[in-house]
């Protein structure tokens, strides 16, 4: 099964250790797009990989937590957990916590 791993700062990180924070956001940009997106050229709707797992890493130290993906998708996200109030991201919708 595909994990994907994202690094937090701090703060985000302790906001979804708690389970204040229930999605993570990326920017819409040609790097997020490679690692999330399936290529498929023009063809839509969009393909999202299929990534089972999320490993959240504590900055860059051996602090971690893994959530099951419940699901990828682009729109606009709460600003209060980090999304820009100006334009759509990517958002990962997390599941249960291992």
């Amino acid at each position: 099964m595909k994990t994907l791993h994202l690094v937090l700062k701090g703060k985000w990180y302790d906001m979804i250790d708690r389970g204040e924070k229930k999605e993570e956001y990326r920017a819409m940009t040609l790097y997020w797009k490679k690692r999330l997106v399936e290529d498929l050229g023009d063809f839509y709707p969009v393909l999202f990989k299929d990534y089972k797992w999320i490993c959240f890493h504590k900055g860059y130290t051996s602090i971690t937590m893994t959530f099951k993906v419940e699901d990828i998708k682009i729109g606009r996200g709460n600003p209060e957990w980090g999304a820009p109030t100006d334009r759509p991201v990517f958002i990962i919708k997390l599941g249960e916590r291992l």
